[in-house]
């Protein structure tokens, strides 16, 4: 069982956010789970924090309550860093995954998982610097500090470093902050140069937030994070769970929910024609394993 740890204060005030929401795991101390009948198997559903754990949960808990309505029962799994994220899904502990693009590469050479849905959207990571920053051109971050939110985000974090080494010859000082979101609030503090983070996490900052922040480098348009299942989830579940989200997204009452976890308009993923191409990428040295 991966160990999830929140300071009480924290524990307190996401506890009292969600006293009304069903289905939500946080593992560790801070647990609420409403698999009270033993002879009915939740689902466990395990979430890429690019965000807080409480503003993760406060997206997907929702969602997840919506999917057990419709007679799919399922449990929240929030992670406080991408790291533990990873170790859960490489031993095969969440039945759905909800993960990046070479996550999926990974997850499928460890446990066969297979991507269910993905958003219409193509995925762009961004490497950004402060408004002010005298930088605006890869070369010039030489030497400098650079924020990620882990070393296996992949448009993120995995792409942009090696953009940055092969491409264009600069070695760096790379810092990771276990969320995209901490990665900003690093560059906005002074404490990195840079960030790497996706564009659609950067689009749900604060204005206030994106206006103090510049965009330097883009990359190219790539497979957008999809929703897996781990083999062993029988293939009528997998098909409810297709069903319920995508009914989710044609309705107005609950588009925003699906807008909320970055996938406003989901369509069916496939591995062989979206994921495999990275696994020809040759970006194997990049990968930190823990």
């Amino acid at each position: 069982m991966i160990q999830y740890t929140l300071r009480s204060e924290a524990r307190r005030s996401l506890l009292k956010a969600l006293a009304t929401s069903s289905g939500l795991l946080l593992t560790g101390q801070a647990s609420l789970s409403w698999a009270q009948n033993a002879s009915t198997r939740f689902w466990r559903l395990g979430v890429v924090p690019q965000l807080t754990p409480l503003e993760t949960t406060q997206r997907w808990a929702p969602v997840v309550q919506e999917i057990n309505q419709a007679g799919v029962p399922c449990e929240l799994a929030v992670f406080p860093s991408i790291a533990l994220f990873e170790t859960a899904f490489l031993r095969g502990e969440v039945d759905f995954g909800f993960m990046n693009p070479y996550h999926m590469v990974m997850a499928r050479r460890t446990h066969r998982y297979e991507p269910l849905l993905r958003d219409r959207r193509p995925l762009e990571g961004v490497l950004l610097v402060k408004e002010d920053s005298p930088i605006d051109r890869l070369e010039q971050l030489g030497g400098a500090r650079i924020s990620f939110p882990s070393p296996n985000a992949f448009a993120a974090s995995l792409y942009i470093r090696s953009v940055l080494e092969r491409q264009f010859k600069v070695a760096f000082q790379a810092h990771y902050a276990s969320t995209h979101r901490n990665a900003l609030r690093q560059v906005l503090a002074g404490d990195s140069a840079a960030a790497g983070v996706v564009k659609t996490t950067l689009e749900q900052e604060h204005l206030e937030v994106r206006n103090q922040l510049r965009v330097i480098y883009t990359t190219p348009a790539l497979a957008p994070h999809p929703l897996a299942a781990h083999p062993r989830v029988p293939l009528a579940v997998r098909t409810a769970l297709i069903e319920t989200l995508v009914n989710m997204a044609q309705k107005p009452a609950t588009q925003p929910l699906m807008a909320g976890i970055q996938m406003p308009n989901p369509v069916r993923a496939d591995y062989i024609a979206e994921y495999a191409p990275l696994e020809r990428l040759d970006i194997e040295k990049f990968i930190v394993t823990e």
